[in-house]
């Protein structure tokens, strides 16, 4: 759905991308970019996505999703959404270099990925349309090459911090 998103308006969902989708829509909801939950609404407000259910993990201080999405405070509410998002500021839709775009599961309203869900792995989308799973260590962290997954000495982060939008 990301990627039909990005084929429809050029990039991934991000703040500049917000007004677009209310004007295809006709939607009145904000459409923020403060969280990954925020961001996330755009797709089911475009209608590329038609359940919060697949923004869901079973980790700690999850919800399962009410598929009510109608107004600010009930589209992808607390705790219905366990995957981070990086945004468009550092992606860029023609930039097919491996990047992480989606993660999880975060333990909403945190930094830290749950070890309990997933038999203790993270699920990573990556903007080339490929999905990996690495272990979480006992930290809450994804460790990749001795790094922390999010640490800008990472190569696919070329030396830039990523902008993270954790889950509420």
């Amino acid at each position: 759905m990301l990627f039909e998103f990005e084929n429809e308006y050029g990039k991934y969902p991000d703040a500049s991308t917000a007004a677009a989708v209310r004007a295809e829509t006709g939607s009145k909801l904000s459409l923020s970019d403060r969280t990954s939950n925020n961001l996330f609404a755009q797709l089911l407000v475009g209608r590329f996505a038609t359940s919060e259910k697949m923004f869901y993990a079973d980790a700690k201080s999850t919800k399962k999703p009410d598929d009510v999405f109608d107004t600010d405070e009930s589209i992808l509410a607390h705790g219905e959404c366990s995957f981070a998002y990086i945004p468009a500021q550092v992606l860029r839709a023609n930039d097919r270099s491996p990047r992480p775009l989606a993660f999880g599961p975060v333990v909403p309203g945190t930094s830290i990925l749950d070890r309990k869900s997933c038999d203790g792995k993270a699920v990573i989308l990556w903007v080339d349309n490929s999905v990996t799973s690495l272990p979480i260590d006992a930290s809450g962290k994804i460790i990749v090459n001795g790094l922390d997954f999010l640490d800008p000495r990472q190569p696919y982060w070329h030396g830039k911090t990523p902008d993270v939008k954790w889950p509420k």
